[in-house]
């Protein structure tokens, strides 16, 4: 796969829909052309303390953040008619379309492609398949994990390796 945008999504709490940031790299003939990241101010917006402990993002970190479809608008056009490839492909499309149907936006068709899955088939003798371990697997060191940039760096340097 040559062209693709690698995407991430961290959440504020247990609702797929509270989105607090996302990292998107695009991808254009095997090379990383373009990267985008933004906080977002989540809905619902409370914040888990697990949510909190994994990424470190907290109310005063987003209150003054743009909403979601404010920030989508940015989005679109980078990732417009390329595939979707994120590292547990589910969650991330799943907070993609809960944000969507929240603020009622159409779904554009994306199609999502999985790193975790290709890893699992691809690389099977590895300890786990978590993002840092593969992404290590494929000779990207994700130094930053659970930030979504990094998060989305690290994906497609790994789908560069693996689709």
């Amino acid at each position: 796969m040559d062209n693709f945008a690698a995407i991430d999504f961290e959440t504020a709490n247990g609702c797929r829909s509270s989105v607090c940031s996302v990292g998107v790299v695009v991808v254009r003939q095997g090379r990383v052309v373009d990267s985008f990241y933004s906080l977002i101010r989540p809905e619902p917006n409370y914040y888990a303390w697990f949510c909190q402990r994994v990424h470190g993002l907290c109310h005063d970190d987003t209150d003054d953040a743009e909403l979601f479809p404010d920030v989508w608008g940015k989005v679109h056009p980078l990732v417009e008619g390329l595939p979707l490839v994120a590292h547990n492909a589910m969650f991330d499309e799943g907070c993609l379309r809960a944000a969507m149907q929240v603020y009622r936006m159409d779904w554009p068709d994306y199609v999502f492609f999985d790193t975790l899955r290709a890893s699992r088939r691809k690389l099977r003798n590895l300890p786990n398949h978590q993002l840092h371990t593969v992404a290590a697997a494929c000779g990207f060191n994700l130094e930053n994990h659970h930030h979504a940039l990094a998060d989305a760096e690290a994906c497609a340097a790994i789908a560069l390796k693996l689709l």
